[in-house]
Formats: structure tokens, sequence, C-alpha cells
């Protein structure tokens, strides 16, 4: 209720077994007021409300035990061994007996007796890692979920139901009925009851209806949100026509709230009635208002109002919202700053600055080149020396980096390009920052690797602004747009599946389809255009070829005169000779020629000639 902090329990192995779940035992072995079972995990506003009743906490940890501790008592109550060998994911208490169910990596599920600590049950629960529990509201059944769920009979501890689940592991699993909407029939305890369901990675939670024969194992119906659901709150339908609430706080920090009246199938995704988001008020020095993430959300016993967990998760803060389902986005103006400064404001002064000599060194840990300069006291006076000596020249980060024996070479990258795994980054803060030059410098990279790295690396919720940002550019000259395609490829193949679960995806991506289509379209009319204009132009050159070709002089080389006199004769056959031995070498030379022209023009007639480089791009 005042939002204080009241307990702190650190288990003696926390470095090593880690704490992994939560649960509440039912206060008295009574179940409680308004929940179909122990919840998932621990609600600041009812350890308030129950305080007289609540005390026992069931700790699952990551290597496998169970610890129960007394908040009443401030201390270990016991520790329950030799169930689990591995992660414990999830653990929940019978709310009529001292049972208490886990479930672990090591794909079994444990009944512990809580009185003996001891294990009383313990059987398979799927071939892959148990994730989530959820008991029915009569006590005689049992949902385990890994990424399939099952529903088991807690007497013979056989598979009552299977349904098909999610691809993902499951997170959470809860009840949303109490009692079936169809109330001719007798109600066996579970028939008739519907069950909510959220997994990782899943933007979707399934809501799951439980029949009186095996043969549907789909989901009836689903619920869409923006992102991953961290945290889950319900309240349970009692009467026929009361609707199901559902508050639904998401991994980026936004709370959805729904109201649906579970009635048999529905096709569609339903979205919210209503979206919550907190931020600061943006005054003072900074302008733009920054979110403050929700943690954790719950309805109140009233079910008109919510409490809501936003802020730190070291320091949260609790507060009591009532809900107003008509406006369908809300954002709440809260100042979170004031509230958490004045706590480290206290945790600074702690740390003592040492007095460092001005001739020291200081070495500071941290990323080289990234070391924060130690604030000493003599700071102040050495900025006033400063600006009496003009003269003096400022040390570059260079000079800097060697006093601290940091090798400057490998803090400097080559080309003073960014390495892959800084370049998502890069391309994170240009398309938020909308910062041209960085873009340019991210997206102009035309190795292969580097852009596939970079496109795996970054978040999810920056795909669609790149995407927008690609298509930008793709309008603009050709020769950008070959560099961008790259892009294009590596965010629609190493994506699609994040794509493909968005509701509003044909408008984001209509604009590029398009863009796609009209280019596509005229590749065909130019690759025709292209062969065309190849024959031409080889025809035009064999025809040149063939022109350039000499002709044969038809003119006699020798004339042979009978008639002349021996002397005569004799020197004329001399003369000849000689010639005739050059003119016979000058035309083996010319026929030679002309041969091999021949052979070109017939290569370029039948296309045998290569391409050039250029030529094959345009084709392909």
């Amino acid at each position: 209720a005042s939002g204080r902090f009241q307990q702190e329990y650190v288990p003696s192995a926390h470095l090593s077994a880690a704490c992994t779940c939560l649960a509440w035992a039912p206060p008295g072995g009574r179940p409680p007021p308004s929940k179909d079972g122990p919840q998932r995990k621990k609600r600041k506003s009812e350890v308030a409300e129950m305080d007289k009743q609540l005390d026992i906490l069931a700790i699952g940890t990551a290597v496998g035990s169970v610890l129960l501790y007394s908040t009443v008592k401030g201390e270990l109550q016991s520790k329950l061994v030799g169930g689990h060998d591995n992660k414990v994911n999830c653990v929940k208490w019978h709310q009529d007996n001292c049972f208490l169910y886990s479930c672990s990596d090591d794909k079994h599920i444990v009944e512990w007796n809580t009185q003996t600590c001891k294990v009383k049950c313990k059987w398979k629960g799927d071939n892959s890692s148990v994730t989530a529990l959820c008991i029915s509201p009569d006590g005689k059944m049992l949902l385990s979920a890994g990424r399939t769920i099952k529903l088991w009979d807690l007497e013979t501890k056989e598979v009552y139901r299977h349904f098909t689940g999610h691809a993902t592991s499951v997170s959470s699993l809860m009840f949303t009925t109490v009692k079936p909407m169809n109330e001719n029939k007798p109600f066996d305890g579970i028939t008739g009851l519907y069950f909510l369901s959220g997994a990782i990675h899943d933007r979707l939670l399934s809501v799951w209806y439980i029949r009186s024969d095996r043969k549907e194992k789909n989901a009836v119906m689903s619920f869409t949100v923006t992102d991953e659901p961290t945290y889950i709150d319900l309240t349970v339908s009692e009467v026929k026509e009361e609707p199901v609430k559902l508050a639904v706080v998401c991994r980026d920090g936004q709370l959805h709230l729904f109201e649906h009246i579970l009635n048999g199938y529905c096709k569609k995704p339903l979205t919210s009635n209503c979206t919550i988001q907190i931020a600061t008020p943006g005054d003072d020095g900074d302008s733009t208002p920054k979110p403050v993430p929700i943690l954790a959300a719950a309805f109140c016993s009233d079910k008109q109002s919510v409490l809501l967990v936003y802020g730190n998760l070291l320091q949260p803060i609790i507060e009591k919202v009532s809900l107003n389902t008509s406006e369908s986005h809300v954002c709440l103006i809260r100042d979170v700053q004031k509230a958490l400064s004045l706590t480290t404001d206290v945790a600074v002064t702690k740390v003592k600055t040492p007095v460092v000599n001005s001739d020291a060194k200081v070495l500071v840990p941290g990323i080289p080149g990234h070391s924060t300069a130690v604030k000493t006291p003599s700071s102040g006076k050495e900025k006033k020396e400063n600006k009496r000596k003009p003269g003096e020249i400022e040390e570059s980060i260079e000079e800097r980096l060697e006093a601290l024996d940091i090798d400057v070479s490998k803090v400097k990258t080559p080309g003073g390009l960014p390495q892959t795994d800084s370049f998502a980054v890069l391309l994170v803060q240009g398309l938020e920052s909308n910062d041209a030059e960085i873009l340019n410098r991210v997206l102009n990279t035309r190795k292969e690797n580097v852009v596939k790295n970079t496109v795996a690396r970054m978040p999810v919720h920056a795909v669609i602004p790149l995407l927008h940002e690609l298509t930008k550019r793709l309008q603009g000259n050709p020769y950008s747009a070959s560099v961008m395609v790259r892009w294009l490829k590596s965010v629609l193949t190493l994506h699609a599946s994040y794509l493909s679960t968005l509701p509003d995806l044909i408008p984001q991506l209509g604009m590029l389809y398009q863009l796609m289509e009209s280019r596509v379209k005229t590749l065909q009319k130019l690759s025709r255009l292209h062969g065309r204009l190849f024959i031409l132009v080889t025809q035009v050159a064999a025809s040149e070829a063939v022109q350039d070709v000499t002709e044969v002089n038809q003119t006699a080389k020798l004339v042979y005169e009978d008639e002349s006199s021996e002397e005569e004769g004799s020197d004329d056959e001399m003369i000849a000779d000689k010639d005739s031995d050059e003119n016979w070498d000058e035309d083996e030379e010319k026929e030679e020629q002309s041969d091999e022209q021949d052979m070109t023009v017939e290569k370029e007639i039948n296309g045998d000639s290569d391409l050039e480089p250029e030529n094959e791009s345009e084709e392909e």
C-alpha cells in the first residue's frame, strides 16, 4: 500500500544457484480469495492485503533445488533437494493441501510433500524442457507446457488432453474461467473451461478450450500485443455473461488491457481495448519526454482499477490507477527522475575520490578509449592554470591512451570504420535520430558478410524503420539502389518470421512492393531490347570487317616476252625473280591477315565473342 521496501532475502548460494521462479503458498491451506491458484510472481500489493495469512514463499533455483522461505520469520524454513538436476522453471502450490509442483529443464515434473520435504512423485512431462505449470480450479488436474501443452490427471499422472501450444517455449499458463459457459450439462470439474497461454518471442496470447472429446487441439482465440508478454494478470470470469479482463505487460514497457466474453471460436486475433504507457514530463533542460517501462500490473479486488509497478527494478514505484477504457491509448506523465535521483545522490557520496598528485598517472577500469576521467580535487586549480599559460598545447587522445599503456592500434579501426558489432548499434542510432551521415556510413558498405551480421544483430523494433529508409533510398539514383538491394535481401531473409507476425504489414510494405513491381515490370522489355541491340551491333561489326578486306590486285606481276635476245632475257629474268620473290612473300602475309579477319567476323556472327562484364550484369 505504501510502496515501501519491506524485507530482502539473499540465499547463501545466490551466485551459483540464482533464483529463477517464485510462488506464494496459499494462506492456511485455503485458496487465495480472488485467484485461481498461487501467483507466479511476488506481488507487493498482495503482501500488504494478506499480511496476516501469507507466509511461505517457494523459490526455484538454477541448480534444481527449491527453497521454502518464511516471510514472517524472515528465514529459510526448508530446502527441497533431489527432485531436479537442472534449472527449475516454474513452481506452483496446490490450493487445498501442502503439495508443491515444480517443472524443470530436465524434462520432468515433480510433486513435493512440503511437510516431509521429500519427492512424492516424479514423472517425465515432455520431450524438451517443461517451462510452465498451472493447477485447475478444482485441484484435480495440472496443465504443463514446454512448447506443446498437456493436461494431466493428478491422480493417475496420465495425459488427459493434448494442445498444439506455441512455436517457442511457453512462459505463462492460467485458467480464465471457473465454471463452463454451457450450464445444461453436468460439470466434471474441467470440461468446458478456458485457459490462456503466452510464450517467449510470441506476440500472440492463445486461449484454449477443454472439450469433452479429443478432436480439437488448436486455440479457439488469440489476443495480439506489441511485444513479447513478460507479465500477465487476469480477472477470472465466474458468471456466464461476465467478461474476462486481461492485463498484459510487454517487454517494450507497455501495458495492454483486454476485455472479452469467452464464448467459443474467434478467427481473428483480438486487439487491446486500451494501451497504457508511462513517460517523463520532459521539462527542465531535457525537452523530450522519455518512456518509463511498466514492469508489472495487477487488477485490484474491485476489478475496476489496476496496480502498476514501473520505473527501476531496484526501486520500483507502485501506483493504483483506475481504468478508463473509453480511450484506446493512455499515456501517464510521471516524473520518475525526482523519486530516483534522491537515492542515487546518497549512494554517490559514499564513494571517496582520492586526492591525486598532478604528476601521477591514473589508470581507470573500463573499455579502452572509453575510460572516464577521475575527478580530482585539484582539477579546478589546473583549469585556472591552463588559462594563465596559453602557450601550452593540450594533450591529444592518442597521447593520453599511450599514457594509459593501451595499444592505440587496437583502438583504432582501419579506414575509420567501426566493426560489425558496433554497426548494428550505429544503424539503430542513425534510424532513431534520422542522422543521414551515420546512415550513409553504415548503408554504403558493400561487404556481404558485414551486411548479414549487422542485420542479424540489430534489434527487432528497428526492422520496419530500416525498411522505410531502404525504400526511400531505392527510389533515388540506380547506383545507390544496387547497394540497398543487398540490405533489403538480408532483412527479408533474416527477419521474415518477425515481419509475418505484424498485423499492419501490408500498409507498411506497400510502397516497397509497388516499387519492386514497377522495376521488375520493365525487365522483360529491357532484356528483349538488349537482345535485339546485341544482334544489330554484331551484324554491323561483321559488315564493317568484310569491307575492310583489301581487294586483290588483278594486274599481271610478270610479263614474259619470247622474242628478246638472250642477254636482255637473262637480265630480265634476274630482275623478275627478285621481284616475284618479294611479291610472293607480301601476298602470303596479306592472305593470312584476311583469313584472321574472316575468323573474327564469323565468331561475332555466331555470338561466340565474349560479352563485356557490364552487359552480363545488365542481362541478369
